[in-house]
């Protein structure tokens, strides 16, 4: 399976154009766990999540074990995916704090929206999975 690997984090020689503007990007210095796997968790959940909602407007009750079976195997590969997006997401908040506070304070924002969106995953999974 072709992976990206990580170039060395540098100094970047920063252009005149660019010196005395505020930083465009913050390196990442340590990926998460997941992070190369974040597609292979995230496709599958996606074509799954895809057969059961056409399945729903074609008229198929939602108990029934095509839609929970698609839920049972889509709901895991989503949970794990998101929850490492989140971590991401907090690790890039907290690195941009000491460079620019409002950036941080923005995704740290997203956080809370990840975490609210997870919630509702979970929610979402088990009212079908107990239907």
């Amino acid at each position: 399976m072709p992976m990206l690997d990580r170039p060395a984090i540098r100094n970047p020689v920063v252009p005149p154009s660019l010196a005395g503007l505020p930083a465009r990007s913050v390196p990442e210095t340590k990926p998460t766990p997941l992070q190369k796997l974040y597609v292979l968790l995230s496709a599958p959940a996606l074509v799954l999540g895809a057969v059961a909602i056409t399945a729903l407007e074609l008229g198929v009750p939602i108990g029934s074990p095509l839609v929970k079976s698609c839920v049972l195997v889509a709901a895991p590969l989503l949970a794990l995916a998101n929850a490492d997006a989140i971590v991401r997401i907090w690790r890039s908040a907290w690195a941009w704090m000491p460079v620019d506070r409002a950036k941080g304070l923005f995704r740290l924002a997203w956080v809370a929206v990840g975490a609210l969106l997870y919630a509702l995953l979970v929610g979402a999974a088990w009212l079908v999975l107990t239907a």
